[in-house]
């Protein structure tokens, strides 16, 4: 609130001394006497005589009230509303946002399925942003970056609803490994998301330019940046130079934003969201199946790993993941049917390290499994060997009690090697060439190119000339004997032939 005072002034004042003692308030009392010199004074010891400017009427210094906002007596009735109330940021408007307001509307199909699948996620999300002071435009960011799919893979490797590269989710604390991957996490990933951007926020003290840089990178945000600048141009998020994904990364955020603000103008209705938890955390005492888990808990397997979608594999690791997340309903039910378990194991699974370089078919015999089954639940594939220290999930015998200890499910890694040698070897893309065709022309994975070559996805295509690294078994060294005796018989063959002519 702004406000200006006037202050009016009368013909006798009285100065005040400098002290602690103005600060209390003036009184002119009905009973107050004059003195001989004219002066008043208060009948009541202890209170000073009233103060009458002298000055006319003049303005005081205006001043900005920070009043903390007025909540309403009851809270919002679905989590739309509570998220349209907390909008805090700039509106961007231009025509890439009326493009993708198009795009989205026309695709309401589409629209339902992310805003069904946010529907488990978005109360938490909320509630983490408000906490923080952060704008509620922040939870709808998950429809851009994965459309609220928290099993979402992009091609560079990004994972989880908030797509976090493996190298920036481990800065963040995102644990991955054999048995977990935190950045597919549903309170793990949020936190580490809201950390990021309040940290960009911090950086560039733009939410436009923090979300540029949560896309692109903050150093190559820095440097469009620095670039502005030394050209003397603005640094807004819409005056930097950027790639094509990153120009358009706001504008998506603002259409949804402005659907969820007003649906009907867009021709779309947004399901409806309670504005109350749709889970909470139960913890694990023990491993356990994640089959075995739904089933006590009454859920079905696929909601449950989309509200645990860290699990990489079929087991539950108590010393791993201490804590699931459960419907609100079904958490009391878990914890009641798995009291009364009477199973021999809750686990089927286990943990175990090679003590050496083995071959599949070696350590699937080690740990009583078919060389098949020991390959489909560890994701080998090809003609690799298991390295010596390397992690393998196993069958769990009937003699093994002791669960899987904290050290193993914190940092089990499985490394594999090509059982053959392989040599380095940079090919040019032919014309309509693309990673799939290439992969299939020299006998590789496609994965496997994606991973050798930065930037390329599996889906990728390539330019004509193109350069593109491949690994490929490297042929074996002639014996000298060999090549020596080739080389004789070469020569014998020739000599035959000369004295065949004469």
């Amino acid at each position: 609130m702004i406000g200006v005072l006037w202050v009016s002034g009368c013909a006798s004042t009285v100065t005040p001394t400098d002290g602690p003692d103005n600060a209390q308030p003036d009184y002119a009392l009905s009973s107050n006497t004059r003195n001989s010199t004219g002066s008043v004074e208060p009948d009541t010891p202890g209170l000073r005589p009233p103060v009458f400017p002298s000055e006319g009427l003049r303005p005081l210094t205006s001043l900005e009230l920070d009043r903390p906002k007025v909540l309403a007596l009851t809270p919002p009735a679905d989590i739309w509303e509570r998220i349209r109330l907390g909008f805090a940021m700039p509106d961007l408007q231009n025509d890439l946002v009326a493009d993708r307001e198009q795009w989205y509307a026309t695709r309401a199909d589409y629209m339902q399925r992310m805003t069904e699948r946010g529907s488990k996620y978005l109360f938490y999300i909320v509630e983490e942003i408000e906490r923080r002071r952060m704008p509620s435009e922040l939870a709808l960011l998950p429809f851009i970056e994965s459309a609220f799919n928290p099993q979402a893979v992009s091609g560079a490797k990004a994972a989880g609803m908030w797509q976090f590269m493996p190298a920036t989710g481990r800065v963040f604390d995102l644990r991955q490994n054999l048995f977990r991957d935190d950045r597919r996490d549903v309170l793990a990933s949020t936190r580490a998301a809201l950390d990021y951007l309040q940290k960009l926020h911090d950086m560039f003290g733009d939410w436009h330019l923090a979300l540029a840089a949560y896309n692109w990178g903050e150093g190559s945000v820095g440097r469009a940046i620095a670039k502005n600048k030394k050209a003397g141009k603005d640094t807004g998020y819409t005056d930097l130079k950027m790639p094509a994904e990153t120009k358009l990364y706001v504008p998506k955020l603002q259409a949804v934003k402005n659907i969820v603000a007003d649906p009907q103008k867009f021709g779309l209705s947004l399901p409806a969201i309670g504005n109350h938890p749709y889970f909470q955390t139960v913890e694990i005492q023990r491993d356990i199946d994640v089959a075995l888990a739904a089933r006590l808990a009454e859920v079905d397997i696929g909601d449950f790993k989309a509200l645990n979608p860290q699990l990489s594999r079929p087991v539950l690791l108590a010393a791993g993941t201490p804590q699931i997340l459960l419907p609100w309903d079904n958490a009391i039910i878990f914890q009641t049917n798995l009291q009364d378990y009477s199973g021999d194991q809750l686990a089927s699974w286990t943990a175990w390290t090679a003590p050496k370089t083995l071959k599949p078919a070696e350590a699937a015999k080690r740990v009583g499994m078919s060389e098949k089954e020991l390959r489909a639940v560890n994701n080998i594939k090809g003609r690799m060997l298991i390295r010596a220290g390397s992690t393998l999930l196993v069958r769990r015998g009937d003699n093994v009690s002791q669960d899987v200890s904290q050290h193993i499910a914190d940092t089990a890694r499985l490394t594999l090697a090509p059982e053959v040698r392989l040599r380095k070897v940079v090919v040019s893309a032919k014309k309509k060439d693309s990673v799939k065709t290439l992969a299939k022309r020299y006998r590789v994975n496609a994965d496997q190119v994606a991973q050798w070559n930065r930037g390329v996805s599996t889906s990728s295509t390539l330019k004509a000339g193109q350069k593109i690294v491949l690994y490929l078994p490297a042929k074996a060294p002639r014996k000298a004997g060999k090549s020596s005796a080739r080389k004789k018989t070469s020569k014998s063959a020739v000599k035959t032939t000369k004295l065949a002519r004469q």
